[in-house]
């Protein structure tokens, strides 16, 4: 099997408020709009995708339908710190605040108006510890 393309797709009550949020602040533009689905794709990026449905549309699984819980959108970024500083300031909540990891990660962790969670991350490098759990060409520098 060749996988074409990958994307999560947020379950939510509100498609055209939560899509819009990813425009205002993640730098997302619709490629595709309806009433109950909207196709996002980075203005930045256009491998980087995201689609947003709503929770209780017929062509979900009855048993899989219903908002979106227990999940955590990762956005690696190049300068952490400005997108801390324009997310503040725009007033999101920030539920972890910006920190270091000795795992490898510079982050803070926001959410959106569906209470999904967004991690935004710069890859740093690991502690000794952690740096033997990366293979030698994926360890962050």
């Amino acid at each position: 099997m060749k996988i074409t393309q990958y994307y999560p797709v947020l379950q939510v009550e509100d498609v055209a408020a939560t899509a819009a949020f990813y425009c205002a602040h993640f730098d997302f533009a619709p490629a595709f709009e309806s009433a109950w689905y909207v196709h996002l794709q980075s203005r930045q990026d256009e491998a980087v995708n995201l689609a947003i449905l709503r929770h209780d549309h017929e062509t979900i699984p009855g048993p899989g339908r219903g908002p979106t819980t227990g999940t955590i959108l990762n956005f690696e970024v190049e300068d952490v710190d400005a997108v801390h500083e324009t997310l503040t300031s725009a007033g999101l909540p920030i539920l972890k605040g910006l920190q270091d990891e000795a795992f490898g990660q510079r982050h803070f962790i926001t959410a959106d108006p569906n209470g999904v969670l967004i991690d935004v991350i710069r890859p740093i490098p690991p502690d000794a510890d952690h740096a033997a759990g990366y293979p030698a060409d994926t360890l962050p520098v």
